[in-house]
């Protein structure tokens, strides 16, 4: 609760955060209590695999029959205008397709750090952005702090050889999240302050919404240092924050996010809608990875040079297409399933179900929602599927939370892809419950909330502290974790206060 990281982080001016460490235990005892009761618990040990079901080697487990009925309950009020919304959407995608194959890695917008502030330079940028999903911030540290932080990292690794990574015989991703590179680079004053300018994009209708954009809250999570030629940490297209969820009556239905798209009119659905988003649960399984956090941009920060094909990341810029399509596939099937047929992809092969099955294509319970060209034909994947261009250290790559994103298959560079994993994450309710926990785990030296369990760091040497957090951001970098004072700056936030308290 926000109130309970006030408390826990000293929330009267001039207070000591360290005094409050009998409320931290408390805050968390509570938010441990309201976990258990939506089905959550400590996470099992484990790695990245844990959240891929390609990765983890398991085979797929059909659905409860309960989805049918989901799927049935969404279906039936608005079935003709859904008909007609799938062609549409069909018809769309195919235009967009041909334009992002033409364009390739061009289509991504990019701007300097330095011009974040500059009107004529945002506007064009802005327009981009919205319509594809990701972008790449320029510069945003120099190269050689960036470089800098890797180095330490890797003195990290070889001072702790126990630390868990993935895979286990040519590690790439490691289970580390409070090492020295990784804490200064989210402490950095540069990193937060693009976090709250991609941040800058989304809005809300509700006036009255509790969430401030302009309020970065730190999410600790892993890094990469991929070698040439590994092929093990092969991610194919996916999208975050939960899977099943997105149909359910309890999961983003509880904000109502995709409503526009089940009942038929995807034009109106408007990805940047944050409201809505607060009331989301992305996570009612309690998977070993899953996301509980409102993450507004997954990103990570480059710390090599690393070009296409060289272990990077690939993303789909038909962004809020795609989403539509990932939505609406489960309710559809074609009338002449021979993928070599011609004319197998066209509007009229393919006709709504009369009888849902429970299949949800791509997704199972606890893990990832992912995509693939037998599942979902029409997005095409080899084509709207496209590298980033290339990055620098130092550099900042950023896709909406909707995003499709895969890794390339083979790194095929001769130098490390290396990049640290820090999302862009806003100020709200649920967030600042995430931040008291995560803060504990920060002060034990454990995995945070969302990630695989067990002892992590907490025996490792060289492990950050919070006075170290201070040092390398100051009172700024200490907030976002919430290890410093919370001060509020509007009356909206002193009523969330009083709601939270009211608890």
């Amino acid at each position: 609760m926000i109130l309970s990281i006030l408390r826990a982080g000293g929330a009267q001016r001039g207070v000591n955060p360290l005094k409050f460490s009998r409320t931290i235990t408390t805050a968390t005892q509570t938010q441990t209590q309201t976990s258990a009761s939506r089905g959550r618990g400590p996470r099992k040990e484990g790695d990245i695999s844990s959240v891929f079901a390609s990765l983890s080697g398991t085979e797929a487990i059909p659905l409860p029959a309960r989805f049918a009925s989901i799927k049935q309950s969404l279906l039936l009020p608005h079935a003709p205008a859904i008909v007609a919304s799938w062609s549409r959407l069909l018809s769309s995608l195919r235009l967009e397709i041909n334009e992002i194959a033409t364009a390739g890695s061009d289509i991504i917008p990019s701007i300097d750090f330095e011009e974040i502030h500059n009107h004529s330079r945002v506007q064009p940028f802005a327009n981009s952005l919205c319509k594809r999903g990701v972008a790449i911030l320029r510069g945003v540290v120099q190269e050689e702090q960036a470089l800098g932080w890797k180095s330490e990292i890797k003195d990290y690794l070889i001072a702790n050889p126990q630390t868990k990574a993935f895979p286990k015989d040519n590690a790439a991703v490691f289970e580390l999240y409070w090492s020295p590179g990784q804490i200064k680079a989210r402490a950095n004053a540069n990193v937060i302050e693009t976090q709250r300018f991609l941040m800058s994009f989304w809005h809300s209708s509700d006036p009255n919404a509790a969430v401030w954009t302009d309020k970065p809250v730190s999410y600790a999570d892993r890094l990469r240092i991929r070698q040439p030629g590994d092929a093990g940490f092969a991610l194919g297209a996916h999208v975050d924050g939960g899977s099943v969820e997105r149909w359910e009556a309890d999961g983003y239905g509880k904000g109502h996010v995709y409503d526009k798209v089940f009942e038929g009119r995807w034009e109106e659905f408007d990805p940047w809608e944050s409201s809505g988003r607060l009331q989301a649960e992305s996570d009612l399984y309690n998977g070993a990875g899953a996301c509980s956090m409102f993450r507004m941009f997954q990103g990570w920060l480059s710390m090599s040079n690393t070009r296409p094909g060289e272990g990077t990341l690939l993303v789909n810029p038909l962004f809020k297409l795609a989403t539509a399509y990932y939505l609406l596939r489960p309710f559809f099937s074609p009338k002449n399933a021979n993928r070599e047929a011609s004319g197998f992809l066209d509007e009229k092969n393919w006709e709504l179900d009369i009888e849902q099955s429970s299949v949800l294509q791509g997704a199972s319970l606890g893990c990832t929602l992912e995509l693939n060209d037998a599942l979902h034909p029409h997005l095409e994947l080899s084509k709207s599927m496209i590298h980033v261009p290339e990055v620098r250290p130092g550099d900042y790559v950023a896709w909406h939370c909707d995003s499709l994103h895969a890794v390339d298959k083979m790194h095929a560079g001769k130098g490390d892809s290396s990049v640290l994993y820090i999302p862009a994450c806003p100020l709200t309710e649920t967030n600042a419950e995430y931040l008291v926990r995560q803060r504990e785990a920060f002060l034990n030296g454990t995995p945070g909330p969302d990630f695989p369990g067990g002892i992590g760091e907490s025996e490792h040497t060289g492990r950050m502290t919070r006075k170290d957090v201070e040092i390398a951001g100051g009172k700024q970098a200490l907030i976002a974790m919430g290890l410093g004072p919370w001060e509020t700056g509007s009356k909206k936030e002193e009523e969330l206060m009083k709601m939270v308290t009211s608890k």
